[in-house]
């Protein structure tokens, strides 16, 4: 660890100034001065210095001025290094953000009553030690040691938070919080316990909805933010009952936002927070500086299993969309796009000569009469963006579709064979079809390795081949040791096309093959899904 000194430079001191630093730090030209003769010197430094003195707090607001006096502002000339560093970079802070800061107490005060502790029990049946409760193997009165023993019945409780968002009773939550619970208890801020019913919960998302079963005539629900407004690195306030430790507040910044790949859930675009968030804070409050809720915690990154300064909140705008949906109809009603994607890798972008500076998601199949085939996007299309907003992974494309009510008319931008296009499209409906999926990645891989064999009706049944693929070459054997082994060319693979020309036999993928230079582009059906794979041409 590098550690560097701090050091503040002012600028040169004025004559005077010196002066009077010298006088003050030296007691002989102290007794030689007389007292009258320094006080020019002192208040020259205090000028010098800027030096402010501050009115009691009597004092009338500064806000408001006397009648016939105009306030005169003054301002402080920056220092040549301070001013060239400032020119990037407004480091200001306003008077109303500060204020914001300074009254954080208050802010805790006015959402404390809106979170809630969630306490759980649930049945789980359990087989009994087969050694009883002897330290030596089996019961020592009531049989030997092995004897069969029958499941037992025991209860398992949980804990976590939730958030009051009506105060008529609708508390917003985590689905693993709540998930497989007999019954559910919520205490209040000041320690009243009500019973609680599931609403409605996804587990896609992690959001669960509860209602209480006879709510009070005082609850207060908390205020919405705008989680899309969120800044990284500001400040955010964490609420929750972490270990059961009701009402624990912890504060911290957005440390980033749009978290995804997470394999914590199917859609993530997660608030990441160094605000301390333990077992037990799910579900709890995430809010800002003004006391509105921005995020639902939800998850921690840690070795230990907890804090270590990494932790993870659903926004709110995507929680309170889930939200409302379970409240109106008791599921959640997802955009369909019908596109098969995959990551943007450089080989990808080589192939399919896509610019190096462009950013978004291959398809790789396009579902017939799906809105992504009527609005016209074909295999090898880079989408980069949706709806008015960029897309650079599949996890955000299919936020950003699931994420939309079906019906929705939305834009999209692509780029194909380097031209940029758009169309307009209607999402249809997830539940009526196989949604937007993403096709893995794979490294590219020789043809060393590899038994073909072109399609016939047998293999076609077989591997389940849809009829709309009309010809392709089956894998039917990669060799055990082989380098397409090890790159894990998987027998049952059907290759479509090659550098984007339809294949319908070996030789025309050996032929196609070794005319390529450099990356061979290999269209790929595998267990129902469309990809592309680069592959080396020798």
């Amino acid at each position: 660890m590098i550690l560097n000194y701090c050091r503040v430079e002012h600028p040169p001191w004025p004559d005077p100034v010196r002066r009077l630093a010298e006088m003050m730090l030296n007691p002989v030209l102290r007794r030689e001065e007389d007292p009258m003769r320094r006080a020019p010197w002192m208040i020259a430094m205090l000028a010098a210095t800027g030096v402010a003195c501050f009115q009691p707090e009597t004092s009338p607001d500064p806000a408001v001025s006397a009648p016939g006096v105009e306030e005169a502002s003054v301002e402080v000339a920056p220092h040549p290094d301070e001013a060239a560093g400032a020119a990037g970079h407004d480091l200001r802070v306003s008077g109303s953000e500060m204020a914001m800061r300074l009254e954080l107490p208050d802010v805790v005060e006015k959402v404390m009553p809106s979170v809630v502790g969630i306490n759980t029990e649930r049945s789980v049946r359990q087989m009994a030690s087969p050694f009883g409760r002897s330290p030596f193997g089996g019961h020592p009165f009531f049989g030997p040691r092995g004897m069969p023993q029958q499941p037992q019945e025991r209860v398992q409780e949980g804990l976590g938070s939730g958030v009051i968002v009506d105060a008529e009773g609708i508390v917003l939550t985590n689905n693993h919080v709540i998930e497989g619970a007999d019954t559910i208890r919520l205490t209040l801020n000041d320690g009243r316990e009500f019973e609680a019913e599931v609403v409605g919960s996804d587990p896609q998302s992690d959001i669960a909805v509860l209602r209480f079963k006879d709510a009070p005539d005082d609850l207060k629900a908390i205020e919405f933010g705008d989680s899309d407004a969120l800044r990284l690195a500001e400040s955010v306030v964490a609420i929750g009952n972490p270990f059961g430790l009701s009402s624990t507040v912890t504060l911290g910044i957005v440390s980033a936002k749009g978290r995804g790949n997470m394999g914590i859930v199917d859609y993530e675009d997660f608030i990441q927070t160094d605000a301390a968030i333990n077992p037990g804070n799910s579900g709890g409050a995430l809010v800002n500086l003004r006391g509105e809720l921005v995020g639902i915690n939800t998850a921690i990154l840690s070795k230990s299993g907890g804090y270590q300064g990494v932790g993870f909140a659903i926004p709110s705008k995507m929680a309170r969309g889930i939200m409302e949906s379970l409240v109106e109809t008791g599921k959640v009603s997802r955009g369909w796009l019908g596109v098969m994607i995959q990551e943007l890798t450089p080989e990808l972008a080589s192939a399919l000569e896509i610019p190096e500076s462009a950013r978004g998601v291959v398809v790789s199949d396009v579902q017939p009469q799906s809105p992504a085939a009527r609005a016209g996007l074909q295999r090898g299309d880079l989408i980069t963006s949706i709806a008015g907003r960029s897309v650079s992974s599949p996890g955000e494309l299919k936020n950003r579709v699931g994420m939309a009510q079906p019906g929705t008319e939305v834009e999209v931008a692509y780029l194909r064979e380097g031209q940029a296009m758009k169309g307009r499209l209607e999402l249809g409906a997830l539940e009526d079809a196989a949604g937007v999926a993403s096709a893995p990645g794979f490294a590219p891989s020789p043809v060393e390795g590899l038994s073909l064999q072109a399609l016939n009706d047998e293999l076609r049944a077989q591997l389940r081949v849809p009829p709309a693929l009309r010809q392709g070459v089956a894998v039917t054997e990669v060799a055990p040791g082989s380098e397409a082994a090890r790159l894990r060319l998987r027998p049952g693979d059907v290759i479509l096309e090659v550098n984007r020309r339809p294949v319908s036999s070996p030789a025309d993928v050996s032929q196609l093959w070794q005319t390529s230079r450099g990356q061979v582009l290999v269209l790929l059906y595998r267990q129902g899904a469309t990809i592309f794979m680069t592959l080396p041409a020798n």
